[in-house]
């Protein structure tokens, strides 16, 4: 799976990782995950995990509007956590990242190689260097040609990072790691995926992420994406119609959304539709891979996201598409310390997704 590190002062360029929590810094919430690897490599332990809310229009599109908002969410979901390591692995949204894999040649030496990235790089960043943060991965060697590489180039303005590094910095915390939320959610999904059958090996799978306002599908085939597509519907059209029919506030309709205690009426005259017109995207989208792809089936829908969780989600989407559909639990072969509920855990980990790839860094040699 590729890895990118943005090439910040931050001090990922070593040997080994350091012990780092996992921050997802979402629309609506912040997220934190620390794993810790079991003796002789047998699996992973979830250690402790937070999941603490983010004001109205503190994060939008990705964006971060209102830093101070972002560090205080930060600050006390690093309190909620309970742990003691500060160092935490970030990501950026995909829609903020120009991403290209390029061909090299073979046997470069490594300065010889970063010269030739940075000069293909101008070819394909729309700004000047000196405006960006730039990094590549080596994936390997073309399987066209023995005598070139394949590079995966990545790139995004600085100011898309400044901004995640600060808030972590005046919470308390330091970046060692920022990557992409596309490429953290596909590292955790790795997890998922040993839950199928065969381990998913040569099937296409969909993992449907249903955020506050978009929802993404990526289709993956052995561990790599051969399809994305973002579609405009997320929970933060539920939490407004919640509003509009019980006249109840934003902070309000989402408390009320998340724990419960809404109106007998509220299943008929606001989950239903909602639920409804989700299942309609999800089928539409899975209906642009197949017209779009070589691809004429999907063999698992995966959901994750706040939303995964709506009662009788999974259902609808595998009535509506007729494709085996599961709610996403990157946690399920992992075991748990004596700090988790395994109920709520089951609960909260179709959000926590991203976090969790992240905090999987710290496993990552590179």
């Amino acid at each position: 799976m590729p890895k990118v590190n943005f090439d910040i002062p931050l001090d990922f360029l070593q040997t080994k990782m350091p012990p780092l929590v996992g921050v997802d810094i979402g629309t609506s919430s912040v997220k934190m995950v620390e794993l810790s690897q079991l003796p002789k490599n047998a699996g992973y332990m979830v250690e402790r995990y937070a999941i603490e809310p983010l004001p109205r229009d503190a994060v939008s599109d990705g964006n971060i509007n209102n830093l101070d908002a972002v560090s205080e969410s930060l600050r006390r979901a690093w309190k909620r956590l309970g742990g003691k390591i500060k160092n935490v692995s970030m990501a950026l949204p995909a829609g903020a990242v120009i991403t290209k894999k390029i061909l090299l040649p073979a046997g470069l030496r490594e300065e010889d190689l970063e010269y030739q990235v940075e000069s293909e790089a101008n070819q394909y960043i729309p700004f000047a260097l000196d405006e960006v943060n730039l990094d590549f991965q080596v994936l390997g060697l073309s399987s066209g040609n023995a005598e070139e590489l394949e590079v995966l180039l990545a790139a995004s303005r600085k100011a898309n990072v400044e901004d995640r590094v600060a808030a972590a910095q005046s919470a308390g915390l330091k970046a060692v790691v920022v990557d992409v939320e596309t490429y953290a959610a596909e590292a955790a999904f790795n997890h998922i995926a040993a839950q199928l059958p065969g381990g998913a090996t040569d099937l296409c799978i969909a993992l449907v992420d249903i955020g506050a306002n978009v929802m993404n599908i990526n289709v993956l085939r052995n561990g790599q994406s051969v399809y994305t597509r973002d579609q405009q519907i997320g929970g933060n059209q539920l939490t407004q119609q919640i509003q509009t029919v019980f006249g109840l506030s934003a902070e309000e309709a989402e408390a009320a959304k998340r724990s419960g205690g809404l109106p007998d009426n509220y299943e008929n005259d606001v989950l239903s539709s909602f639920r409804q017109n989700v299942v309609m995207e999800i089928a539409r989208a899975l209906q642009f891979f197949f017209t779009s792809s070589q691809y004429n089936q999907v063999d698992y829908v995966v959901l994750a996201g706040g939303c995964a969780v709506l009662p009788g989600l999974d259902d609808a989407v595998a009535t509506k598409t007729q494709v085996s559909t599961m709610v996403a639990n990157p946690f399920a072969l992992m075991t748990l310390s004596s700090r988790i509920k395994p109920r709520q855990l089951q609960m909260d980990a179709p959000a926590l997704i991203i976090a969790c790839g992240l905090a999987m860094r710290r496993f990552d040699p590179s």
